[in-house]
């Protein structure tokens, strides 16, 4: 067959030219509203939120987009989730639950806060953690519970929600992977207490960092609008602070760029979908190769493959994808988050090892995340941006590894939501 060498074995790559990537303008839509916006923000001498328009004006869309009662904006994803842990007000020593599969600013918050975080394991094929897993990890000491909704999948996010009420405790739902994923009749961050967002580089809207939170809780609001601004109550005028708390304050540039953004949102989410969709039905026939779960739920903030062992090994498509034009990384992270240094090693305040001196993460923990990250799970970027053209090269590239390294036999399966 024509061009069927692998490109890592001196074979022609599928593709010569980048795809549309989100670290460079070729896979960001940035305009002229956005440089509008700021101009705007910078002729009016003031780009402090302290006394300025637009962040307010930010959190007010963006509450009324998700339906919320309440919006607090800050500096980043991970502000945004100290702000939601913050809220929850832990004791040194209570325990978070949360999943070993994200970004370790899932995982700082609750361990800056004095928390401990207790990892719960995730579904084989989205990466999500599940109802039953944290269940069983629920004990006294527990006070949250933060779900991700990787890769743009939405959790099993209702029977959270059913949990944590039973037990008493609160749900926080980080959402920086998921804009408008929807839940029923409403999007992910609406289910939980808290809601958490991110405007970082890579997301599905950018400013370049910052953080929303959502609630419908007045007094959790106004616990993360003072945790962000060193716990200041300017709504009363005084010069005082009410509790320990950091300065995470969004600026005006951030805000105004976002909410240029926010006008994108939809159509962003939306060509994404159609993209994946699209690759999704080219490669259904190929065994051993399981493409994302989507119940027209899922926004695709990156596209996971799971790759059984009949197909080859994980890393070895990933570096033969990446030959052949097609970025791709096996397994996302390293490794689980609880074996990061800072977790595992304690290295934390000092040599203290505090809040957990008394824990151990050892291997093992969480099978299913373990083995998504060793040896199943297959990651590619993915792109508002992405054209049919685009899209198709990326599916020979699939087509072209998997005939390479595959077998021959049996049938590729699309999962259920």
């Amino acid at each position: 067959m024509q061009n069927s060498q692998l490109a890592r074995d001196g074979g022609t790559p599928v593709r010569t030219e980048p795809l549309p990537s989100v670290m460079n303008a070729s896979g960001r839509r940035f305009g002229d509203d956005e440089v509008k916006a700021v101009e705007r923000v910078l002729r009016s001498g003031m780009l402090s939120a302290t006394w300025g328009a637009e962040v307010p004006a930010l959190e007010l869309e963006f509450a009324s987009l998700l339906g919320a009662g309440h919006a607090v904006a800050c500096s980043s994803g991970t502000a945004a989730l100290h702000l939601a842990v913050a809220a929850v007000n832990p004791d040194p020593g209570d325990e978070i639950i949360t999943t070993p599969i994200s970004d370790m600013g899932t995982v700082f918050p609750i361990m800056m806060q004095n928390a401990v975080p207790v990892f719960a394991d995730v579904d084989p094929i989205t990466g999500n953690l599940t109802p039953e897993s944290v269940a069983a990890a629920i004990t006294p000491r527990t006070k949250a519970v933060i779900v991700v909704h990787l890769f743009g999948k939405p959790a099993r996010v209702r029977e959270l929600r059913e949990l944590c009420d039973r037990h008493g405790i609160l749900l926080i739902e980080d959402c920086a992977q998921a804009y408008l994923a929807p839940v029923g009749d409403t999007f992910v961050g609406r289910i939980g207490h808290i809601g958490c967002f991110s405007l970082q580089q890579t997301k599905h809207i950018s400013a370049g960092d910052g953080g929303l939170t959502v609630t419908d809780d007045a007094q959790h609001a106004r616990r993360m609008r003072l945790f962000a601004d060193k716990g200041w109550p300017r709504d009363t005028d005084e010069r005082t602070y009410l509790f320990l708390a950091l300065n995470y304050r969004m600026t005006e540039l951030v805000a105004s760029v976002t909410r240029a953004q926010l006008n994108r949102l939809r159509g962003v989410v939306e060509d994404r979908r159609t993209a994946a969709l699209r690759a999704t039905a080219a490669i259904a026939d190929l065994a051993g190769v399981t493409a994302p779960p989507d119940g027209h739920d899922h926004v695709y903030w990156q596209y996971p493959l799971i790759i059984d062992e009949a197909a080859g090994d994980m890393r070895e498509w990933a570096a033969a994808l990446t030959a052949e034009g097609i970025p791709a990384n096996g397994g996302y992270l390293t490794s689980p988050l609880y074996a990061a240094p800072a977790v595992r090693e304690r290295i934390t305040y000092g040599r203290s090892g505090f809040p957990l001196q008394d824990v151990e993460y050892p291997v093992g923990l969480c099978p299913n995340a373990e083995s998504l990250i060793n040896s199943r799970l297959l990651v590619l970027p993915w792109n508002e941006n992405y054209t049919e053209s685009d899209v198709d090269d990326i599916v020979a590239a699939i087509r072209k590894v998997h005939s390479a390294f595959g077998r021959a036999s049996g049938a590729g399966r699309v999962m259920g939501p």
